[in-house]
């Protein structure tokens, strides 16, 4: 009615407060089953942080921080000024191509194998012979190795002597370490990394191929048009995380696999932070070691997403 004033309502915003109390109430089972992704997160990869300060201490830990000699950036300076920085970023960055030469594309091939396979029974039996390795502890698998490739009584060098070669001393010979690592690598771990992009292939429409078909493409044309780019943004995100994997390396198999004679191309900078922390007692600098390696892997990351961004179009963030 005229002359009566007019009520005005005002929608106010729910606070955050109560937003995020009504999410775990509504949630709180979908919430409960990520606390021990994320108390583990915290604990193992968040809560070590605060020890990285020790890149710039000649840490002592007897004596702690408190105790210890504050050096700035000597450790980073002494590294990078030793003998023994060339080698190791060098044998590095050889491995994690070579990975990423042979072991990255290795599983996409076999992802795309085993489902355009016809017989069913041979796929599921490919799939899971190729998968089971991965649950192998990488103890044993440095052990089959070593015993494969033993001069004596290894099975490899037991065929050659059978084609009259003389037996090789793989694992005591540089020039044969980063086949031998790669190959391994490869057999661990190629069936695992398949499932991602065989969860991928099923998620493309099968009206596409029926498409494909009508239109005259066999089966060549079918995976190259209509499969490959199905997967592609899958390709593109894993091929980021493998990025920002390369410096490290798997170097927990090198530890076990290399020796003093294969330093020159097996010692990688993870392996070389190991030893100078456990083996000459330098956390100091290990921990710049160890330091410096994360800071490469974060900028060949950001720079592998910017690329994929403007090549693809498909980035991470």
């Amino acid at each position: 009615m005229a002359g009566q004033p007019k009520t005005m309502v005002r929608t106010l915003k729910p606070s955050l407060a109560y937003r995020i109390r009504k999410s775990l109430a509504r949630d709180w089972d979908l919430y409960l089953l990520l606390l021990p992704g994320v108390v583990w997160f915290l604990m193992f990869a968040y809560k070590p942080m605060a020890g990285l300060r020790m890149a710039f201490y000649d840490y002592n830990i007897f004596r702690g921080f408190e105790g210890s000699t504050f050096v700035g950036l000597a450790n980073f300076k002494e590294f990078i000024s030793g003998p023994d920085f060339v080698r190791t970023v060098k044998n590095t960055f050889m491995i994690a191509l070579w990975q990423i030469l042979i072991c990255f594309p290795a599983p996409i091939i076999l992802a795309i194998a085993v489902t355009e396979m016809k017989n069913k029974f041979v796929s599921k039996l490919t799939q899971t012979a190729t998968f089971l390795p991965h649950f192998i502890s990488v103890v044993v698998v440095c052990g089959l190795v070593v015993n494969f490739l033993s001069p004596g009584t290894g099975i490899v060098n037991l065929v050659l002597k059978k084609f009259g070669h003389e037996p090789i001393y793989f694992m005591v010979m540089p020039e044969y370490f980063r086949g031998v690592y790669t190959a391994m690598t490869l057999w661990q771990d190629a069936g695992f990394n398949a499932i991602v992009y065989i969860a991928a292939l099923v998620g493309i429409d099968p009206q596409l191929y029926e498409a494909a078909i009508v239109d005259g493409a066999g089966k060549w044309k079918r995976i190259v048009h209509v499969t490959i780019p199905g997967i592609l943004p899958t390709v593109v995100t894993m091929f980021i995380l493998n990025i920002g994997k390369m410096v490290k390396v798997g170097y927990e198999a090198i530890l076990l696999l290399y020796k003093p004679t294969t330093y020159a191309t097996a010692d990688v900078i993870a392996t070389y932070a190991y030893r100078v922390g456990i083996g000459n007692r330098d956390y100091g600098l290990a921990t710049a070691v160890g330091l410096f390696e994360a800071v490469i892997a974060l900028i060949m990351v950001v720079g592998a997403n910017k690329l994929s961004k403007r090549i693809t179009e498909s980035t991470i963030w």
